[in-house]
């Protein structure tokens, strides 16, 4: 048992942790850690304050005064924070983990502002790649340069040797030259797939760029990048989270059709060889919910480091492609409402057998009309399922019609969102839904006043995987082109600590492990995060002029700036 003392009225707790369960046993060697003279977040509202934290094998075993912990944490490795703000570790609540860390070393797209520019970085990174290697993520941006699509032409003269298959910045669109038509055996005559397009030009001949569903005719040609490259993957994907506070991640999956299994394969050959420093919890697409149920049934949920049992399934596509599923028509386009990607009636098939076999099902959902359609499923189901602790969750909720905000809590749907998607898609979002609609988007403060418990996360790859400016985005909604100073759709701004508490506490409840981490409470994991400044005492607009300066994950230090 834990035996557990309180050494004074400041939050001060020690604990005898000598009793661990079997999860905690390769942590027995993590040594004390303790952090003074801090500036310490718990995020706890009955204690939300103090000035130092402890650890011992992976858990939080002190919390409370810097003279108390040392006192604690006697023989530890002290860290003087100096002032410095410790907070949870950051959970991002939406990821695609493995695409993120291989678009760390593919060619980079996202900020290249011209059409010659663009061509110009996939030409000089086809150079440094063997001949027949596919040229894939770039997370490109055709609104950069004016909105014209690209095409094939642009890049066939670049890459006669290889095949490339790039995608749009938000996953819903990629761009295949030439080679990778044919690879995937898209001509003319190929008919368009169910939930996508295939961009035609004038005389009827594909462009190149595919749209949701259509992106899987080419996806299904690419030949599997071997083990050593996924594990690098992996590896750069750690390391460039670590160096954002991000402790654990929920993953969504691989974009395309790797294979509905492969990312959950790769994670676990990682956590068997016990390399993992973010903590993980994978999702499978919900079609394969009958496998993940035989698969829980057969080797449980995972642990402390890799958790399993939730899937994600898809509603509509997104904004910036058009393939948002609305009510009523774009405002740049009003005879184009969109697109279901999944019909409702597979939809309602898929989560009500998921939800029978006790699983976490999580749909992405960003038109008022997917997001109407996926909660009236979600209350179905539940309805006919009886009562239980389900947490059903929509990813993204982006633009929510008037009349769903009280669904969410009212149902306990949880809405998973991307702070950072509000900065972004703020620079062209009026014109694409008008005014109306936009101030029901990224609707952070009407959700929290409806009693919705908020998730918050950043969708790595399609933006990054900074909960710095998340935070700043969520409370300033100050667009990326410094065109709204005073935010766009200021209403809808929240505060520091409620957007804390989404990068936290609610992430933490949206993977049912709010008794393991969110907070900084004694017995929970020792993650935390040291920023360089008290993020509740600086001014809003600059918060994202803040940095991580240290990232500890289950007592162990995983990042450090010199």
């Amino acid at each position: 048992m834990r035996r557990c003392v309180v050494a004074s009225a400041v939050l001060l707790l020690a604990c005898d942790m000598s009793a661990r369960s079997p999860d905690a046993a390769s942590s027995a060697s993590v040594p004390l850690l303790a952090v003074v003279n801090a500036r310490v977040w718990t995020g706890n509202p009955q204690r939300p304050w103090a000035d130092a934290i402890a650890s011992r094998d992976g858990r939080i075993i002190a919390v409370g005064s810097s003279a108390e912990v040392r006192k604690v944490a006697s023989g530890a490795t002290v860290i003087d924070a100096k002032g410095q703000m410790i907070v949870p570790g950051f959970i991002d609540a939406h990821i695609h983990f493995i695409d993120g860390g291989f678009g760390l070393s593919s060619v980079q797209l996202r900020d290249a502002r011209t059409k010659d520019e663009f061509i110009k970085r996939i030409a000089e990174f086809a150079k440094t790649i063997p001949a027949g290697t596919w040229i894939t993520n770039g997370d490109w941006d055709h609104t950069l340069w004016g909105g014209e699509l690209p095409a094939r032409q642009w890049i066939d003269s670049v890459t006669p040797n290889n095949p490339v298959f790039i995608n749009r910045l938000d996953g819903h669109m990629s761009l295949a030259n030439s080679l990778a038509l044919a690879a995937g055996k898209v001509t003319r005559d190929t008919p368009t797939p169910a939930g996508g397009e295939i961009i035609k030009d004038a005389a009827g001949e594909p462009t190149g760029v595919l749209k949701d569903n259509a992106a899987g005719l080419v996806h299904s040609a690419r030949t599997p990048p071997p083990p050593e490259v996924e594990d690098r993957a992996v590896d750069a994907s750690m390391r460039y989270l670590g160096s954002n506070g991000v402790t654990s991640v929920h993953d969504m999956g691989s974009v395309g059709t790797r294979g509905p299994w492969s990312d959950f394969a790769v994670l676990r050959r990682a956590r068997a060889s016990g390399r993992l420093t973010t903590r993980i919890y994978s999702a499978v697409p919900l079609s394969e919910w009958a496998t993940l149920r035989d698969t829980v049934a057969a080797n449980g949920r995972g642990d402390e480091w890799f958790r399993w049992g939730a899937l994600k399934g898809f509603v509509d596509g997104s904004l910036g492609s058009h393939t948002a599923a609305m009510f009523e028509g774009f405002t740049d386009k009003p005879s184009d409402t969109g697109l279901f990607i999944t019909a409702p009636e597979t939809l309602y098939t898929w989560v009500k057998g998921a939800d029978s076999a006790g699983l976490h099902v999580i749909v992405h959902a960003i038109g008022d009309r997917a997001i109407n359609t996926q909660l009236s499923i979600y209350e179905r189901v539940a309805k006919e399922n009886g009562p239980r602790d389900r947490r059903f969750r929509i990813e993204h909720a982006q633009h929510i019609g008037p009349n769903d905000f009280g669904r969410f809590a009212a149902l306990g749907v949880i809405p998973s969102m991307q702070p950072y998607h509000a900065i972004d898609d703020g620079r062209w979002a009026d014109a694409v839904i008008g005014a109306d609609r936009s101030s029901r988007t990224y609707a952070f403060r009407s959700l929290l006043d409806a009693k919705a418990t908020l998730a918050f996360g950043s969708d790595w790859f399609v933006a990054p995987a900074t909960p710095l400016e998340g935070i700043y985005a969520a409370v300033t909604r100050r667009t990326l082109d410094e065109k709204n100073p005073n935010g766009w759709v200021p209403a809808q701004k929240i505060g520091v600590e409620e957007a804390l508490r989404a990068y936290t506490s609610g992430s933490a409840y949206a993977s049912f492990e709010e008794k393991e981490k969110g907070t900084l409470e004694i017995g929970k994991l020792a993650d935390f995060v040291m920023i360089d400044r008290d993020l509740t005492a600086t001014p809003s607009e600059s918060i994202r002029e803040a940095r991580i300066m240290l990232t500890v994950v289950g007592g162990k230090v995983v990042f450090e700036r010199k």
